[in-house]
């Protein structure tokens, strides 16, 4: 295999060390506190804050400062987008589920062309835009306009609608936009300035929420082997005849539905959403331990053997991660830092240290599940999220690294396409869908590390977005990256995901940063409270326990990564190990010569 990235003029090349075992993290400590040690604790050593003993050369200065002025104004600047794209879909859209932001119509379903998955997989005729912002309209501070939006998707969202949709989709989007808004009503009325609960709601969101999951609820009761079918009929109950899945979409359930299950007192949601994760994890490959990204609903054989951290596997990895942090299972965290010790050892390319050391940039790449060799050389823009998933397991020097490539390639091209060769350095897939990955991983840098880099990014990509995608009544999608030609639609997440983040990373003092480790972005960006609500299970009995099917859950049986993959070794299991170094929130966080590297073998001038 070719080196991953071209010239290492700036960093000599010598052959890397083996890499060493380190041991997992192990116990039944509660992960929330680490979301405490990476925010809030960074160990320094004497000369940390004296920025005279360490090199100040062009690029920290370049990005080493971001005055109050631009902050504010970019703060100004995400909310005009918001209010844009926002106001555009009200007035030209709604009711519908998406708004043409080129012609300034709604779209709904594709109802002549029922194969048209791209569409109707996500649009289903329940004014999906305006529930996917209302947590956004929150975080805003715009009660009112919060309140007004409720009453909206009471009055005019059902989900007795013969349209089939994809289980994951209205998921991550209704059903986490319903119990985001419901809970901020519930958990903490006042966090945002004025009462956000009206004095007339009476839980009508979660009763929505309710319906919406006993509708998708026949995917996972038709299939015997615990992976949910990939569509259901909401109306009938019918799943769809294909029963190919990704990993993603049968893995990234939990969340809601156990939150869903938590809130009712009733254990099926959340015993299904788990009966597939189960069934995902006992399938992955004897030989590495990974797991492909489309498998068979019906058989529970594997169809894509692809294993990597974009399309199709990402959010499955976070949601195991999130999972335990907002539930406590040892189960989730178990399963997670066993991934990520494989992830490590087989994905991973490159030096094996993000600031020290000699080799090519790190990155991980598409490999063979069963093999763990090179499988595809391309990478996508959905793994631009891992950095955020580093971030919350306290491994933020990987995290900076992973970050900085992605942050590259965007600048490359002004926006991210949907897939980058490694090896030609060019697209593979060109459309930039206005996605919010590099930036939700930008922002979460942002609050581990305070360093203005990455409000320099941040900045960046707001115009980048305001240049290149901006259209009459909105903001669309990037057909080509190559000549930033547009495609008319506006997905939801864009106000869900793209504007939340990037608000948030220039509104320093928004309550939500004032109190991050009370709260969890699930992968729509959608907000759900840490407590002892999620802590606690209502029921005394699981409808699926863990069987002994899960034995590399149990220290007895856990023999093949115990003997064959290196343990997970971060920095948060104590305040006093090893952490960044606290001047990178002065200097550059990826060192100027490994970022010179890095923007050199992209073509990038600085």
């Amino acid at each position: 295999m070719r080196p991953l990235i071209g010239s290492n003029n700036y960093v000599k090349r010598r052959k890397a060390p083996e890499k060493t075992r380190s041991r997992s993290l192990r116990g039944t400590f509660d992960l929330a506190t680490i979301l405490i040690l990476v925010f809030t604790i960074v160990p320094v050593s004497l000369q940390a804050f004296n920025i005279f003993s360490h090199s100040y050369d062009r690029l920290d200065q370049k990005y080493g400062s971001f005055t109050e002025k631009m902050r504010l104004e970019m703060l100004e600047e995400v909310k005009k987008m918001f209010y844009f794209g926002y106001d555009g879909y009200m007035k030209y859209a709604f009711p519908m589920d998406e708004l043409d932001p080129i012609h300034c119509v709604g779209r709904g379903p594709d109802h002549e062309n029922p194969s048209n998955i791209n569409i109707n997989d996500v649009l289903g005729d329940y004014c999906l835009t305006l529930i996917d912002s209302l947590d956004t309209l929150a975080v805003l501070g715009n009660v009112s306009e919060f309140q007004r939006a409720i009453q909206l998707v009471i009055d005019h969202v059902s989900f007795d609608k013969e349209n089939t949709v994809q289980v994951f989709e209205a998921n991550i989007r209704l059903l986490g936009g319903l119990l985001s808004a419901h809970m901020l009503m519930e958990e903490d009325r006042f966090m945002f300035g004025d009462d956000l609960r009206p004095p007339w709601y009476n839980g009508q969101l979660l009763q929505l929420a309710h319906d919406l999951a006993s509708r998708l609820l026949p995917a996972f009761q038709k299939s015997i082997t615990g992976i949910p079918y990939p569509r259901v009929n909401l109306r009938k109950g019918t799943v769809d005849e294909g029963a190919e899945t990704c990993t993603a979409g049968a893995g990234s359930l939990l969340l809601e539905l156990g939150a869903l299950s938590r809130l009712l007192g009733d254990p099926i949601y959340e015993s299904m959403a788990r009966r597939a994760n189960r069934a995902l994890w006992s399938a992955r490959a004897k030989t590495t331990g990974l797991l492909g990204n489309v498998i068979n609903a019906k058989t529970g054989q594997w169809v894509g053997r692809l294993s990597g951290l974009g399309a199709g596997l990402d959010s499955y990895f976070e949601y195991l991660l999130k999972s335990y942090i907002l539930f406590g299972e040892e189960e989730d965290y178990q399963m997670f830092n066993e991934s990520y010790s494989v992830i490590k050892q087989y994905l991973r390319r490159g030096r094996p240290q993000c600031n020290s050391g000699y080799g090519d940039h790190p990155l991980y790449v598409n490999v063979d599940m069963h093999s763990g060799n090179t499988y595809t050389y391309w990478i996508d823009a959905l793994q631009a999220s891992f950095p955020a998933v580093q971030v919350l397991i306290g491994d933020v020097e990987e995290a900076i690294c992973t970050h900085a490539w992605y942050y590259n390639v965007w600048k490359r091209y002004g926006v991210l396409p949907e897939r980058f060769n490694w090896q030609r350095l060019s697209p593979d897939v060109s459309f930039y869908p206005l996605r919010p990955e590099l930036i939700e991983s930008t922002y979460l840098l942002y609050r581990a590390t305070r360093n203005p880099f990455y409000l320099h990014v941040g900045r960046e990509i707001v115009q980048s977005l305001n240049t290149y995608a901006k259209a009459k009544c909105g903001y669309a999608t990037v057909h080509d990256v190559l000549d930033m030609s547009l495609e008319d639609r506006m997905e939801s997440f864009f106000l869900s995901e793209t504007c939340k983040y990037l608000y948030l990373l220039f509104d320093t003092d928004n309550p939500l940063n004032n109190q991050f480790n009370k709260y969890l972005f699930t992968t729509e960006g959608h907000l759900l409270p840490i407590g002892e609500k999620m802590r606690s299970k209502p029921w005394e009995t699981d409808v699926f326990p863990a069987s002994a099917t899960m034995s590399s859950l149990k220290e007895d049986e856990s023999l093949f990564f115990r003997d064959k993959t290196p343990k997970l070794k971060t920095n948060a299991t104590q305040p006093s190990c090893e952490a960044v170094d606290a001047a990178r929130q002065y200097l550059l966080p990826l060192r100027t010569p490994y970022y010179l590297q890095l923007t050199e073998s992209l073509g990038l001038k600085e």
